[in-house]
């Protein structure tokens, strides 16, 4: 079944005293982009982060955005008291020097560069199981909703395939019809001219011309291809690149039967052919 590339998965969890949030969007995009937010503590898990990523979702731009909070509220921050020191030491000569009178520095230090210090401290195996079961939660919720997002273009495709199956089936009708408008042309032109005709000699060019309309190819392609779209939707996987390539052939078929009609109604035809096929193009970029 098909997928679109637009979707959102989270899952969250517990490992001791914190709370870890696994978070990702998808939108669409010709390959595979995964932008990566992670606290210090799992940035040497970001390889095997891209690769479950990669692997699980195929194609798509993705936000991964991983979190954790402490849950008893005791976080892991610590002072530099030396480097504050120095700091302190530093501003204090400072404001003599310009003879101002000294005051609280401290809220100007603890804004000062590694004053404040996280302690990031090492992630066992066991925490690391934890956070790699989130991600594939995460991942399983984010193609359920790709899934049904696919239901939606399955249901559009259907139907703009099925208009352009509708209006082929009613080309035969305008095709005898064309001929005979051609025919008509042909011998007021030479009624114009006032020359005798040859019947025979006339009979040869309208076949001629006849043959050049023939759009007997064109339709039996252009079947074949809405067939092949139509089963090339019911397969698993990234169908996506493969149905803009089937697209495209459709429109090749499509735009032979503009140039062969040589009659208002069916150029009209053809228009309305265009307009379905322009709305499946929008929906293929979407496509996983």
């Amino acid at each position: 079944m098909l997928q679109s590339m637009t979707g959102y998965g989270k899952a969250f969890g517990t490992f001791f005293n914190k709370k870890i949030t696994v978070e990702m969007r998808a939108l669409n995009s010709k390959g595979t982009d995964v932008y990566l937010k992670l606290p210090g503590t799992y940035k040497s898990y970001e390889l095997p982060i891209r690769k479950m990523i990669g692997k699980a979702l195929e194609r798509g731009k993705v936000e991964c955005l991983i979190t954790e909070e402490s849950i008893d509220g005791n976080a892991k921050v610590s002072i530099n008291q030396e480097l504050a020191s120095a700091y302190y030491q530093q501003m204090k000569t400072l404001a003599v020097k310009v003879g101002e009178e000294p005051s609280d520095f401290v809220t100007a230090i603890m804004r000062m560069p590694d004053v404040l210090q996280t302690k990031e401290s090492e992630v066992s195996e066991e925490e690391w199981q934890e956070v790699e079961k989130l991600i594939q939660e995460a991942l399983k919720n984010i193609t359920q909703f790709r899934q049904e997002e696919g239901k939606s273009l399955v249901a559009d495709f259907t139907t703009s395939i099925g208009e352009i199956e509708r209006l082929l089936q009613e080309v035969p009708k305008f095709e005898e019809v064309r001929i005979d408008v051609i025919r008509e042309r042909m011998r007021k032109g030479l009624e114009k001219l006032q020359e005798k005709v040859d019947e025979n000699r006339f009979e040869q060019e309208l076949i001629y011309y006849i043959e050049k309309m023939d759009v007997s190819e064109e339709k039996t392609r252009l079947q074949h291809h809405l067939d092949y779209f139509r089963t090339t939707m019911e397969n698993d996987g990234a169908m996506g690149k493969k149905l803009g390539f089937i697209g495209q052939e459709i429109g090749r078929e499509i735009n032979t039967l503009g140039s062969k009609a040589y009659h208002a109604d069916l150029q009209k035809i053809v228009v309305e052919m265009k307009d379905n096929l322009e709305k499946i193009k929008e929906q293929v970029l979407n496509t996983l």
